[in-house]
């Protein structure tokens, strides 16, 4: 009797499985610091407003709608997994930050993956995902989700990996986790290795000197003063970062 309705609810439902399954591993939008019933109602309302702008049409006949259902929340969660793969860099600059201020023992609970971290991973995880914000990440999120019903119809079977991502920025972006993490935490890895080399030399110099308490007063403290001159620079370093690979939706 109302076949438009019907339209719009099949795609409402294939739109909110593929947007559940982005806010599954997406930055921000997969905090758990978050009530699950506000993200739930986020997604919904997303939903309403998505069905008329996408502008659904009915599904083929015979359609296997079960399996159109898991493939819409598996592309979603590939949209996610792109995302947080962007970020994962600046958290390993933290981590190895971490490591060089001789905080590898100061461990902290984060809610949000429910495990411990590093007091600088959380730090630069806190530092990237407020850049993300601020870059217009989250709305470049929703325009690879709208853009993504473009290049997998949301009642399509047919899932082929390398038709929908770019895997050559794929590969940049998991394997330039490593390179950019260094080339966030250079200045503090260089300063750490150069008071090492000093507290070396004051070692064989004056061994009567306990040079190895020396260094756990030290190294956080010329931790701390490193970021603290060189965090503008990190803050333009990071943003270069997000911009440079949001083109991979």
């Amino acid at each position: 009797m109302f076949p438009e309705l019907n339209s719009a609810f099949g795609a409402g439902i294939m739109i909110f499985l593929r947007l559940v399954g982005m806010m599954r591993l997406a930055p921000v939008l997969s905090k758990s610091e978050v009530p699950a019933m506000v993200r739930l109602s986020f997604a919904i309302i997303c939903t309403v407003i998505l069905v008329g702008v996408i502008k659904p049409t009915p599904p083929p006949a015979e359609t296997p709608i079960f399996l159109c259902m898991f493939l819409n929340f598996v592309f979603g969660a590939l949209i996610g997994f792109v995302a947080n793969c962007i970020l994962a860099a600046v958290l390993t600059g933290g981590d190895m930050i971490n490591t060089q201020m001789g905080l590898s023992s100061a461990m902290i609970m984060d809610p949000s993956t429910k495990s411990q971290v590093s007091m600088m991973a959380n730090f630069f995880s806190v530092l990237a995902m407020l850049i993300f914000i601020y870059s217009g990440g989250v709305y470049w999120l929703f325009n690879a989700l709208i853009r993504s019903f473009e290049l997998f119809p949301m009642y399509s079977v047919n899932f082929h990996f390398e038709n929908f991502i770019n895997i050559q920025y794929l590969g940049q972006v998991t394997g330039n986790i490593l390179f950019t993490g260094l080339h966030i935490a250079g200045p503090v890895l260089l300063a750490t290795l150069a008071q090492d080399i000093i507290l070396g030399i004051i070692s064989k110099t004056a061994p009567q000197i306990n040079v190895f308490s020396l260094s756990f007063l030290f190294k956080p403290v010329m931790g701390a003063f490193i970021l603290i001159v060189i965090l503008p620079m990190l803050i333009n370093v990071i943003t270069e970062y997000l911009v440079a690979y949001a083109n991979i939706f």
